[in-house]
């Protein structure tokens, strides 16, 4: 065999290698909103006030399996969800529990916001659903809870 035949698959395996550690560190570097308790606090541009809920509003990404749970305030919510390039998502069509609510409950609103929503952005412990460029849907800080 010749040098060049050695070269080829050795140029192929570095290829595949720095592939797989770009694809890794996506991963990683987006995993600061995943696995962490996000609770509503801004919807559509008004301040949710947690006690006129029945239950808090919130979401939480589960990395294992890109399973989303939560609660809209009332029904419990879970769906699948995807991390892209780019800081964006794509939360897939939610299913819930279907409890009556109180008249001014912001669940429809809410779970709206997770299905049109694109790209976030995350500022210190807040986290923001965006669409495009317009201005964020919904404000979210993060909740660590005590076991």
């Amino acid at each position: 065999m010749t040098k060049t035949n050695f070269l080829i698959p050795f140029i192929l395996l570095l290829i595949t290698i720095s592939c797989k550690s770009k694809s890794d560190h996506f991963t990683k570097s987006n995993n600061s909103i995943t696995d962490k308790y996000w609770k509503l606090i801004e919807l559509n541009g008004r301040k949710i006030n947690t006690e006129q809920q029945l239950k808090e509003a919130h979401f939480k990404l589960i990395s294992d399996d890109n399973r989303i749970i939560g609660n809209g305030g009332c029904n419990s919510f879970f769906g699948t969800y995807q991390l892209l390039p780019g800081d964006r998502i794509q939360i897939s069509p939610l299913g819930s529990t279907k409890m009556a609510c109180l008249n001014d409950n912001i669940e429809d609103e809410f779970l709206k916001v997770l299905a049109i929503a694109d790209n976030y952005t995350l500022k210190n412990d807040t986290l923001s659903l965006n669409k495009a460029k317009m201005a964020p849907l919904a404000r979210f800080e993060l909740v660590i809870k005590q076991h």
